[in-house]
C-alpha cells in the first residue's frame, strides 16, 4: 500500500536542524533542574544519549517530546519552538514518536489495537492507519503476534509493540528511552539493524545504559552529566577517551568512564 503524506512532510525543510537546544533548562518534580545549561544540536541520524543514574537523560528526552516544558532557555523542534501554542505543539507531536521507559496499555489490547489507538491519537489520517499499522508490527517482528492480546506476551514483546507505535507515524523525531530493556541478545541485534534504517532519513535519540548498543548502532554520542553536556562525538571518539586504567570491558566503556571522572572527579567509586 502506498503511503500518503501529509503537508507538513511535503513543504521545504526551513530549518537548519531538527533538534536545537540553547541553554536550555528543565526541571524534574517541580523544583528540581534536572536539565540545566545544555547546548545541543541534532540532525538525521542515531544519536545515542548517555549518562549516569540522575543526569538528566530521561527529562530531557521528555522535554523533546513535548511532555515537559523548558524552564528557560530555548528548544526548538523541526522549528518550531517547543512550548509554541497548542496548536503548534500538536502538529509537532503528529511528528514526534516517543517510547518512555514505561508506557502505559489496554492489556486486553490486541497488538494491532494498541498500534491503531496510539495512532489514532497521533491524528494519523483513518485511512493510512491500517497499513501504517501493518507496516510497523512487521518492523519490530510481531507480524505473526499483531493479533494476540497485549496481556499474553512477554516483557520483551511489550517492549517491540512500544517501539512500534512510536514508528507507526513515520516520525521526523524519533525519541526511544531504554528501548532494548527486556530484549535478548537476538532482538537488540535486530533493533539496531532498524535503528540504522530509520536513521537514514529521521533524527533518532536513544536513550541507553547498554554502551554496547550506542557502539553498535549511533552515528554519534551524547554524554550528560548533572544535566550538562560531557561530551559529543562518535563512538570511536568516546572509545579514545578513556585507557587500560579506567573501569571497563570494552573500549567505549572505558572511555565512558573516563570522561565521567574527569567532568566529576571521585566518581566511579560505589
Amino acid at each position: 500500500m502506498t503511503r500518503g503524506v501529509t503537508a507538513a512532510e511535503v513543504a521545504p525543510k526551513t530549518y537548519a536542524w531538527e533538534i536545537r537546544a540553547e541553554g536550555l533548562r528543565v526541571r524534574a518534580g517541580g523544583r528540581k533542574l534536572a536539565v540545566n545549561g545544555l547546548d545541543l544540536n541534532l540532525g538525521t541520524g542515531v544519536h545515542g544519549l548517555l549518562g549516569p543514574n540522575g543526569a538528566g537523560k530521561t527529562t530531557l528526552i521528555r522535554a523533546l517530546a513535548t511532555v515537559l516544558r523548558p524552564a528557560g532557555g530555548t528548544l526548538e523542534l523541526l522549528g518550531t519552538p517547543a512550548d509554541a501554542q497548542t496548536g503548534g505543539r500538536r502538529e509537532l507531536r503528529r511528528r514526534i514518536g516517543y517510547l518512555p521507559q514505561e508506557f502505559g496499555y489496554y492489556r486486553r489490547f490486541t497488538v494491532r489495537e494498541f498500534v491503531e489507538y496510539m495512532a489514532w491519537l497521533k491524528e494519523m489520517p483513518r485511512e493510512e492507519i491500517p497499513g501504517a499499522v501493518q507496516r510497523a508490527v512487521e518492523r519490530v517482528g510481531l507480524a505473526d503476534r499483531a493479533d494476540d492480546r497485549m496481556k499474553t506476551l512477554s516483557g520483551g514483546m511489550v517492549r517491540r509493540a512500544g517501539i512500534a507505535q512510536a514508528i507507526v507515524n513515520d516520525p521526523r523525531i524519533l525519541l526511544l528511552d531504554e528501548p532494548t530493556a527486556g530484549l535478548d541478545p537476538a532482538q537488540r541485534l535486530r533493533f539496531r539493524e532498524l535503528l540504522h534504517q530509520l536513521g537514514t532519513d529521521s533524527c533518532v535519540v536513544v536513550s541507553t545504559h547498554l554502551v554496547e548498543d550506542v557502539a553498535a548502532a549511533c552515528t554519534d554520542v551524547v554524554l550528560i552529566a548533572d544535566g550538562a553536556l560531557v561530551f559529543r562525538g562518535t563512538p570511536d571518539q568516546l572509545a579514545a577517551a578513556g585507557g587500560a586504567a579506567h573501569p571497563g570491558d570494552s573500549p567505549i566503556e572505558r572511555g565512558y568512564a573516563a570522561l565521567l571522572m574527569r567532568s566529576e572527579p571521585g566518581r566511579g567509586t560505589w
